[in-house]
């Protein structure tokens, strides 16, 4: 991951309009102060790093630069203390400003922050802050307004799949497409995430596949889901817990997982993805039956309304503690109550 973090904002993959943007400010010597906010691994880090290697030479960076992360006490004392000497003092040979980045931002106390209005305001003459954080309703409205802000989205595929390319070359990895294509779907707009998944996966198998990042990641390959619908909606009761729960041993899945993947099938309708898995895996041997399974998978509206809300339920009662084995129950019962209303409308 930091072996490749982009060192110049040229090399930052997403976020062009960010991007021109911070680059007119800089080049017409306008920074004004930041407030960089979006889920991690969308590149907010790399975009201000990036800024200070473009304002500062290498030997001016010490000096001019002071990097404050989540894991150095931030409180009200440091606040008062080193921010504001640095904040405070001139560089007697460099005219400009300096720069003061807040990583995690919201990770600040209250106090902290309330103390951080008046130094900003304060020194804005020779010091720019840039404040980064992941969920921009813990920074103080106060300090909001006082800083531009911009939110960096998470990472679209178009974007991803040529970076991640980039650096399967440079290490020489095997990635298959479907590979590809996982690795994408479970890092859901995370760089850091995607590469992270494919350092594990290429340690742990040597090839990138499918199998191979769901399987490492810990998560149900589709083809469980399938099977997991399939038991659910076409065997009696104690057949689908035992053979559900069976699979859950052998493979290590949580509910929770299952539950999220099942609520993707019901929630999307299934011609459309019985479509797309046979389009995507001709060759694969259980397109078919998950094709005839998928297909009975698309509920007439009130009654996915009925089962949407019985999954939600049960994802509120699993986040609340309870046993995975009655909740596993309730799910199986929740489809197969569902089974016997649309036999009963057909």
């Amino acid at each position: 991951v930091e072996k490749y973090r982009p060192q110049a904002l040229s090399e930052l993959v997403s976020h062009r309009d960010i991007l021109s943007t911070v680059q007119r400010f800089i080049s017409e010597d306008r920074l004004p102060h930041l407030l960089l906010y979006g889920p991690p691994g969308t590149g907010k880090t790399s975009t201000i790093l990036a800024c200070a290697r473009q304002l500062y030479r290498e030997r001016e960076f010490g000096s001019m630069v002071l990097e404050l992360n989540a894991s150095d006490d931030r409180g009200i004392d440091i606040v008062r203390g080193p921010i504001l000497s640095f904040a405070s003092t001139r560089t007697i040979f460099k005219k400009g400003f300096k720069l003061v980045i807040l990583d995690e931002a919201d990770a600040m106390t209250q106090d902290a922050q309330n103390a951080l209005r008046r130094v900003i305001e304060k020194f804005t003459e020779n010091t720019r802050f840039c404040l980064i954080c992941n969920y921009l309703s813990k920074i103080i409205p106060a300090l909001q307004s006082r800083c531009t802000r911009f939110r960096f989205g998470p990472l679209t595929p178009e974007l991803m799949v040529p970076r991640l390319q980039h650096v399967i070359q440079e290490e020489g990895v095997d990635v298959t497409e479907d590979g590809m294509k996982a690795l994408v779907t479970l890092s859901s707009g995370d760089m850091r995430r995607a590469l992270n998944i494919l350092q594990s996966t290429s340690m742990a198998f040597g090839k990138v596949t499918e199998e191979n990042v769901y399987t490492c990641t810990g998560h149900p390959l589709k083809s469980d889901i399938a099977n997991i619908l399939d038991w659910m909606l076409n065997q009696d009761f104690s057949t689908a817990y035992r053979k559900i729960m069976e699979l859950k041993t052998l493979k290590g899945l949580a509910l929770q997982d299952i539950l999220t993947e099942i609520h993707l099938f019901v929630h999307r309708g299934g011609e459309r993805l019985c479509l797309q898995m046979i389009l995507e895996r001709p060759n694969f041997p259980l397109a078919f039956t998950e094709c005839f399974l998928l297909s009975t998978v698309d509920f007439p509206p009130s009654i996915r309304i009925q089962l949407l809300i019985k999954l939600a339920d049960i994802e509120y009662r699993l986040a609340a503690g309870t046993s995975e084995k009655i909740q596993l129950s309730s799910l199986i019962a929740a489809f197969q109550v569902t089974r016997d209303l649309v036999v009963a409308e057909a």
